[in-house]
């Protein structure tokens, strides 16, 4: 841009002073003419990087995600394939052989039916435990109202054999009658004191619940479900819309389950871009801002986006907590640069765009519109710029 800017004044001066001859072309002059776009290209510049800061550091960063296998077994399925191939969400990625999980599967689900089933029955007993102590009471107060009638029935053949008016048969046979009613009622409190331990025995077992169910009942339905969240686990699928790298997995193989030792690796297809800037060229820059970059990638090309953040942090103003004392004044690093993130317009989403790409951006804040024209022509300049390939071999 500097050089076609150059040309054009060039021009001009050679039609003012050699062409038309309309100023004399003396030492004065000479020294006018040197000294104007010096000046001038000098001020230009300045000024365009403070309203339209470029750099030359830009990067597409994407984060991976490794995969790796929530259970052991034989994989018996890899139906992706490594390379540029976009992997929807949701698509599978590889299958184990699920034959195992089944069968813990149905065997729990054995289980769980044994479970209920002996829930019904305790709740069965419940009730003939209850009915028994009822049936104990019944009793009881049978036997009660015997026993006052037959102690009554001694009380008045004694008296009456005090007296002389009664028979002493009477009254051993009543004695007799009497204990033997204090025999059943021992009998039918002992009988009641277990029927009621039998109720408060059937009662424990069904009154450990956990949310309201039966706790063995709860606790194996809690090992099914986790048995068949296992059995899901043996399709394994894509988190997002990925690229597939360093596929390791071939069928046959055998996975561990072991929490670092990633099969695979997926590359999400939407990444961020990020340009990196010295220090004192953000003061203009705000979130919103016009901003335009090129990659290498694809020579010739304007991304179109905006700012969407300035990340206001960076390695040399972090602290990590230790015992040691920073180091100050013995190797003075240069000032770190900051990174501006930015949003790409809908018109360019559906690029592709590589991984580590690099190019350059600038971006173009509210002040001296007149003068961004200058930077997209620089910009635009060095994207086609890129088509050159310079290497002798």
């Amino acid at each position: 841009m500097e050089a076609l800017l150059l040309g054009i004044y060039s021009f001009f001066v050679w039609l003012i002073f050699i062409k038309f001859k309309w100023l004399p072309w003396n030492t004065k002059s000479q020294v006018t003419v040197a000294i104007i776009p010096i000046v001038g290209l000098t001020v230009l510049i300045l000024l365009l990087n403070i309203v339209a800061p470029s750099s030359a550091d830009v990067r597409v960063y994407k984060y991976t995600v490794p995969i790796v296998s929530q259970l052991r077994g034989r994989v018996i399925e890899v139906p992706v394939e490594e390379g540029n191939r976009l992997v929807k969400k949701g698509e599978v990625l590889f299958k184990i052989d699920p034959e195992p999980y089944q069968l813990a599967v149905n065997q729990l689900e054995a289980q769980l039916a044994t479970a209920i089933a002996s829930q019904k029955e305790q709740e069965e007993s419940l009730k003939g435990a209850r009915g028994a102590v009822d049936q104990a009471d019944a009793r009881m107060r049978e036997v009660n109202a015997r026993l006052d009638l037959a102690r009554m029935r001694v009380a008045q053949n004694r008296e009456l054999v005090a007296t002389g008016a009664g028979n002493k048969f009477d009254l051993e046979q009543a004695e007799a009658n009497l204990k033997e009613l204090e025999g059943q009622a021992e009998s039918v409190r002992a009988a009641r004191v277990q029927a009621v331990a039998g109720e408060l025995q059937v009662k424990q077992k069904l009154g450990a619940r956990v949310n309201g169910e039966f706790a063995q009942v709860a606790q194996i339905r809690a090992q099914l479900e986790n048995a068949r969240w296992d059995l899901e686990q043996t399709v394994t699928i894509s988190p997002c819309d990925c690229y597939v790298i360093n596929l390791q997995l071939r069928a046959g193989g055998f996975v561990a389950g072991i929490p670092f030792n990633a099969v695979m690796t997926l590359v999400e297809a939407q990444g961020q871009v990020v340009a990196l800037f010295n220090q004192n060229e953000l003061h203009q820059v705000a979130p919103g801002n016009e901003a335009e970059f090129t990659l290498y990638t694809n020579p010739g090309r304007i991304v179109k986006g905006k700012v969407d953040s300035v990340i206001w942090a960076q390695g040399q103003g972090q602290l990590p907590p230790s015992g040691t004392l920073p180091m100050i004044g013995v190797l003075t690093q240069p000032p770190g640069r900051y990174a501006v993130k930015f949003d790409i317009a809908d018109r360019d989403k559906e690029m592709f765009m590589a991984a580590g790409a690099a190019g350059s951006a600038a971006i173009y804040t509210d002040s001296l519109h007149a003068i961004h024209i200058l930077r997209k022509v620089i910009l635009r300049v060095g994207a086609y710029i890129n088509y050159l390939i310079l290497k002798l071999h």
